[in-house]
Formats: C-alpha cells, sequence, structure tokens
C-alpha cells in the first residue's frame, strides 16, 4: 500500500531502510519490519497504546484459539462479498486477525496501530505484510487505498475511514454486545451494571449492509484467564477485591457475544 508521510502529506517512497518524502521526511523501517509514522505531536503519552505485557497476553491468548469463531466469520463474510485488493486494519493490534484474514484470502494487508508494540509484535511475525506505528485520526495512506477496512474491538472514525476507502469499499466493524464476557466481569466487579450498549450503529458515509451475530462459549485455565483479562478494558477499571477474587479464579467459562456489522463507502 502506498504510504504518504504524517508531516506534509507528500508521498513516501522507499529508500533503503527508510521511507523518505520528496520534503526530506524520512522515516526507517525497524529490525522487525514496521515503519514508525507517528509524530510527537500525534502521540497523547509517551508510550500511548497497549503496553508489551498486554500485546503478550493477547497473542497467547488468540493464537490458543479461544476466539477463533470470530476470524472464521471475518474470513466467511469477505468470502460472501467477494473482497479484493488491500486490507488496511485499523487498531490491528499483534495482527492475530487480520493476518488470519489476509492470508485466507491471498490479498495484501496493512496494519495499523498506535501501539508500537503491537505493530513490533505484528511485523516479527506476519512478515509478509505491512505494519505502521500511526494514529487512526490521520491513516497515513491516500483517498481510496483500500477495498477492505477492518476495526475489530477498536475505534471507528467515519469521515476518515471513508477517506481511505475505494469507491464502494467494505468496512468490517466488530463491537462487543452486551452480554459479552459477563462471566469475567461477574467475578472483577462487585456488581454488575449492564448499559445500554449500540452494537448495530448507523455511520454517515456508509450503508450498513448486514449485522452479524457471534455469539459461543469457551473455557479457560489459569494463566489465560489473566490473558484474558489483560486484553479488555477492565485491566484499567478493577479494584483489590476484584483482583483477588480473579487471582483465586483456576477455571473460568464465559461466552463471547459481539457483532460483525458489514458497511458499504457510499
Amino acid at each position: 500500500m502506498q504510504l504518504i508521510c504524517p508531516i506534509c502529506q507528500n508521498q513516501l517512497n522507499q529508500a533503503d531502510r527508510s521511507y523518505v518524502c520528496p520534503n526530506r521526511h524520512s522515516f526507517d523501517i525497524a529490525r522487525q519490519g514496521y515503519v514508525n509514522l507517528l509524530t510527537v505531536q500525534q502521540k497523547h503519552s509517551l508510550a500511548p497504546g497497549d503496553t508489551r505485557e498486554q500485546v503478550l497476553a493477547r497473542r497467547a491468548f488468540l493464537e490458543a484459539g479461544f476466539y477463533a469463531p470470530i476470524a472464521e466469520t471475518l474470513i466467511k463474510t469477505a468470502e460472501k462479498y467477494g473482497v479484493a485488493g488491500e486490507i488496511l486494519d485499523i487498531g490491528c493490534g499483534e495482527g492475530w486477525y487480520s493476518a488470519q484474514l489476509a492470508d485466507a484470502l491471498h490479498l495484501p494487508l496493512t496494519g495499523l496501530d498506535i501501539s508500537k508494540e503491537a505493530v513490533r509484535a505484528a511485523a516479527a511475525k506476519y512478515k509478509q505484510h505491512l505494519w505502521l506505528c500511526a494514529t487512526a485520526a490521520h491513516i497515513p495512506v491516500p483517498e481510496g487505498s483500500a477495498s477492505l477496512l477492518t476495526s475489530l474491538f477498536a475505534l471507528t472514525l467515519p469521515e476518515e475511514f471513508h477517506r481511505v476507502l475505494g469507491e464502494n469499499g467494505l468496512y468490517f466493524q466488530v463491537l462487543a454486545a452486551q452480554d459479552h464476557l459477563l462471566g469475567l466481569k461477574s467475578i472483577i466487579y462487585d456488581e454488575l451494571h449492564l448499559k445500554e450498549k449500540d452494537s448495530v450503529p448507523e455511520l454517515p458515509g456508509f450503508e450498513r449492509l448486514e449485522s452479524i451475530p457471534i455469539r459461543f462459549d469457551f473455557t479457560v485455565e489459569g494463566e489465560q484467564i489473566r490473558n484474558l483479562f489483560s486484553m479488555t478494558p477492565h485491566v484499567f477499571r478493577i479494584g483489590k477485591e476484584g483482583a483477588r477474587r480473579l487471582n483465586e479464579t483456576a477455571v473460568l467459562s464465559d461466552t463471547a457475544s459481539c457483532v460483525l456489522n458489514v458497511f458499504r463507502r457510499v
């Protein structure tokens, strides 16, 4: 996928182990193979996004196959719609979902995440794809670059997503449903307060073609319980008592519940 300079928006061209624009802004290709296009001005902290510990926990959990039904649904849906061309994954994390999708479809993939640790891990494992450390608010690719854009348990920025998708391009959005991981939540919180969640939103500039519920049970033990917890936003909210109960839990049977929304750019 063609890249653009995050500073001046001119085209970036590869020169040896760097990407350089006509204004001589230069961005090195890291040893692991990713490109850091996140400027200092675009950072909201010294090291934004997931930590190395969170990235490794997610990789261990996902590679064990617990969430395989989500990847399988993505692949089947992409095949149903005859997806071809470039895939762009926003909030790619360590790359497991989008690498599964791109490899099954034999399509080129560019993954983007604000976490340097995440894209470092993705690039080290899935070397055949392009991985970028960058902000989703200013995706460093030209207009109309992608045929399929994915955002899986990540943020949605309709205007920017519309810009980088080609004509009639597809957007796959996976959102957690209201009853997602109630077993985990019942352990870490004293009381469960289920908030209304809009898991089938309408987006400006997009037509929603369908919404596919994905729901399945799974059981995890030992360290995989902690890995699952580390993947969730609850890691920032848990109290002392919840942490104690979680550490005392040896086996967790739970239900994953989410929705795949399929949008077409209009």
